[in-house]
């Protein structure tokens, strides 16, 4: 005899009462209530046991508590349609850590960058340290070597998730200390490759400079998105990115969406207009209430042509939340 739904959402609830929710299958994560609140800061000793697990020191975001380790494949040497491209464009991987909103658990949120046949023995490394992957995918065409991006997650302490992950990745090149030292900073920037007041201009909003690339990367402030509890911030994974690499009258530009499901035909139709290439369609978190699609995209020529595309894409999120709050007034 099947159990009425109705019966089945208050056991949900009363479990989430219980204090179990993270205990719950993914699939029924979404009959739980929205949590809300203002997620709790990590502590310093948080923080150092992190830097410690991965014996390098990450950065923390305090509006969004969120710490945050780079983990760049500097061991790489990429091209894309055999042109040199530097790490910087989108060949450098992260590892984030935050808490849940109740402050009772953490979550461990980390996009690793693989080639081929590194991809399966990190898989088993993540499962045999009780972490799980939650996407396996492309950011690129035409790259030189093949090269696939790995999320990997996982909910505990952040001390213990620190070790889980460091253990996790110990014996692959992700590891910081088995990165080649880092180059001699580039003497010629993205400052002088690209005129970014134009860019600003059209994107609306400022950039980061990245050695010889420039980066927007830019949160969904419209929606709240929460995954197994712990609010989805911009960085923690949920944000739009455009790169911008070579030199502003000859650009190379990659780049991620974050989008509602309504989004994404849109989002393709836009930035196929703009001549911009769709390279992956794709989730990237288990879990998230709204669930999120990611769309990857590429595109080569005028700098302030190919940023108008980006924000041409960006100008589709929101949208539909727009619509129906106007049809409320």
């Amino acid at each position: 005899m099947k159990t009425p739904n109705n019966n089945r959402r208050q056991f949900l609830q009363t479990t989430a009462l219980a204090g179990a929710a993270l205990l719950l299958p993914i699939d029924q994560l979404k009959a739980l209530p929205m949590p809300h609140g203002k997620t709790p800061a990590l502590t310093a000793e948080e923080m150092a046991a992190v830097d410690t697990a991965l014996g390098k020191k990450g950065s923390y975001k305090d509006a969004e508590a969120v710490y945050t380790t780079p983990l760049p494949r500097n061991d790489l040497k990429m091209k894309i349609k055999g042109e040199p491209v530097p790490i910087p464009f989108g060949f450098g991987g992260w590892v984030s850590f935050k808490k849940t909103i109740d402050g009772k658990s953490a979550m461990v949120m980390s996009d690793t960058v693989l080639q081929m046949e590194e991809v399966n023995p990190l898989i088993s490394a993540a499962h045999a340290n009780g972490l799980e992957i939650a996407a396996i995918h492309n950011h690129f065409f035409y790259e030189e070597p093949r090269i696939f991006y790995m999320h990997i997650h996982g909910m505990g302490s952040v001390a213990e998730l620190a070790k889980k992950y460091a253990d996790t990745i110990r014996d692959s090149k992700l590891f910081p200390s088995n990165q080649p030292a880092p180059s001699a900073p580039p003497t010629v920037t993205g400052k002088e490759n690209f005129d970014l007041p134009a860019l600003d201009a059209i994107v609306k909003y400022t950039g980061t400079v990245n050695g010889p690339t420039y980066k927007y990367t830019i949160g969904r402030a419209d929606l709240n998105v929460v995954a197994m509890g712990v609010e989805m911030t911009t960085n923690i994974g949920l944000n739009s990115w455009a790169s911008f690499a070579g030199k502003h009258d000859d650009a190379h530009i990659a780049g991620d969406i974050a989008m509602l499901q309504s989004e994404v035909n849109g989002v393709i139709k836009t930035l196929r207009a703009h001549n911009l290439e769709v390279v992956a369609v794709h989730n990237h978190m288990l879990g998230d209430d709204p669930h999120m699609i990611f769309l990857h995209y590429y595109g080569r020529g005028n700098a302030a042509t190919l940023a108008q595309g980006f924000r041409a894409a960006l100008d589709i999120l929101g949208k539909q939340a727009k619509k129906m709050e106007s049809m409320k007034m």
